[in-house]
C-alpha cells in the first residue's frame, strides 16, 4: 500500500519530505494556522491552502485505510477471501470502490434473494442465465415444493425467487456498479418540481419549481438551494439517469448490465425473463442506490465550494486597507525568523514585502 505522504505529495506537486513534516506536526497536535505561520521552515513553505488540503486528504486516506482493514477482516472471518478480492481491496483508491467490493459480503437483513436461496432456487437462476435455451416455466416446475420452512407454492413464486437472486447478483457486481455510477454522473441530471400546494409558501424557491440541469453543470449555490427547498418540503427532487422516462426500449445502463452478464435478446425461451430481470435490477435497485451516491457527492462538492467562496471573501475583507484609502505598512514580529514587513497601497493591493532582523 502506498505511503500517505507520497500520495498527497503527488497530488499537491510537492516533495514527500514536506508532506511528511506537516503530517508529523499535525499528529503532534499543531493546527494548520500554527504550522502555516510558525513552521514554514519545517514544511518547506507550504501555505495555508496546501496545508488544509493536506489535512483533509490525510483524514480521508486514514479513514479509508481503517475501513479497508475492517472489510478485509470481515471477509476473512466469513471464510470468503480470495487473492483476487484481496488485491482489489488493496488497490481500491476511493471509499466508494471499497464499498462496491464489500457489498456482496456485507451482513444485511434477510432479502428476497436470501429467502429464495434458502428455498433452493439458486440452481434455477444459474440454469436460466447459463442456458437461455431452457424454458423458465418448464424448469421452474421442478422447484415447486409445498412443504418445509421455505415453500415454493407455484411456478410464479419459483421464477420470482430466481429473479430476486439475479437482481442481487447484478447489483453487487463491483466493477459494473462503479462504471454505472460514473456513467450516470456524466449523463444524468437533477430535476426539481414544486410540491402540490406549496407555491405560495415556498415562493423563495420559485426558480426551482420546474427546473432541470445536468449533474456536472450544477453550481454549488443551486445544489444547496434545491436541497434546502427539499428539506423544507417545498421541492421534490429527482436524480435522473439521463434516459427518456417514457422509453420502452432498454436503456444504456440496462444494456451495460446485460452485456456484463452475457444476456441478449435472440428469441430464446429464457431471454425475456432475463431481460426483465435486468430492467428490474436497474430500475428498482441499482439506479436508486446510485442516485443516493450522487446526491451525497453533489452535497459534498457544494459544501466544499461554499467554504472556498466564503474563505475567499473573508480573505479579501481581511486584506482590505484597514485605515481606508491609505498606503499601509504591516509588521509581523519574530525573533528567530525575523520581522516580516508587508506594504499595501491605498486600494489594498499588495506592493512589496521583506524580512528585517532588528534584534
Amino acid at each position: 500500500m502506498s505511503n500517505f505522504a507520497s500520495i498527497i505529495a503527488a497530488e499537491l506537486s510537492v516533495r514527500d519530505a514536506q508532506v511528511q513534516a506537516a503530517i508529523d506536526l499535525l499528529d503532534g497536535g499543531a493546527t494548520v494556522p500554527f504550522i502555516a505561520r510558525y513552521r514554514k521552515e519545517a514544511t518547506g513553505m507550504l501555505d495555508d491552502t496546501q496545508l488544509r488540503t493536506l489535512e483533509e486528504r490525510l483524514r480521508y486516506l486514514r479513514e479509508m485505510d481503517a475501513r479497508r482493514t475492517a472489510i478485509i477482516e470481515s471477509i476473512k472471518s466469513q471464510g470468503k477471501m480470495t487473492p483476487e478480492i484481496e488485491l482489489a481491496l488493496a488497490t481500491a483508491d476511493t471509499k466508494a470502490r471499497l464499498e462496491d467490493i464489500y457489498l456482496p459480503f456485507k451482513e444485511k437483513r434477510r432479502t428476497k434473494a436470501q429467502i429464495a436461496k434458502e428455498a433452493g432456487l439458486e440452481p434455477l437462476a444459474d440454469m436460466l442465465i447459463g442456458d437461455p435455451m431452457k424454458n423458465p416455466e418448464d424448469e421452474a416446475k421442478a422447484f415447486i415444493k409445498k412443504d418445509g420452512d421455505n415453500p415454493v407454492k407455484d411456478v410464479k413464486a419459483a421464477l420470482d425467487g430466481a429473479r430476486a437472486i439475479l437482481v442481487e447478483r447484478f447489483a453487487e457486481h463491483a466493477d459494473l456498479v462503479g462504471s454505472l455510477r460514473e456513467e450516470m454522473w456524466t449523463r444524468g441530471a437533477v430535476k426539481s418540481t414544486v410540491r402540490h400546494g406549496k407555491k405560495t409558501e415556498g415562493a423563495k424557491f420559485a426558480d426551482y419549481f420546474d427546473f432541470s440541469e445536468p449533474f456536472t453543470k450544477l453550481p454549488s449555490h443551486r445544489i444547496l438551494a434545491m436541497l434546502r427547498g427539499e428539506k423544507e418540503d417545498v421541492l421534490q427532487l429527482d436524480f435522473g439517469d439521463g434516459e427518456p422516462e417514457d422509453s420502452k426500449d432498454p436503456s444504456l445502463y440496462e444494456n451495460r448490465i446485460a452485456v456484463t452478464f452475457g444476456i441478449s435478446r435472440q428469441g430464446r425461451p429464457a431471454d425475456q425473463f432475463l431481460s426483465d430481470s435486468v430492467r428490474w435490477a436497474w430500475r428498482t435497485r441499482i439506479k436508486t442506490s446510485l442516485a443516493l451516491d450522487i446526491r451525497m457527492r453533489l452535497w459534498q462538492e457544494a459544501e466544499k465550494e461554499a467554504v472556498r467562496v466564503f474563505a475567499a471573501n473573508l480573505r479579501d475583507l481581511l486584506l482590505a486597507a484597514p485605515p481606508g484609502g491609505r498606503a499601509t505598512l504591516g509588521l509581523d514580529p519574530g525573533f528567530r525568523t525575523g520581522v516580516k514587513v508587508a506594504v499595501i497601497d491605498r486600494t489594498g493591493k499588495f506592493v512589496d514585502h521583506a524580512t528585517i532582523y532588528p534584534h
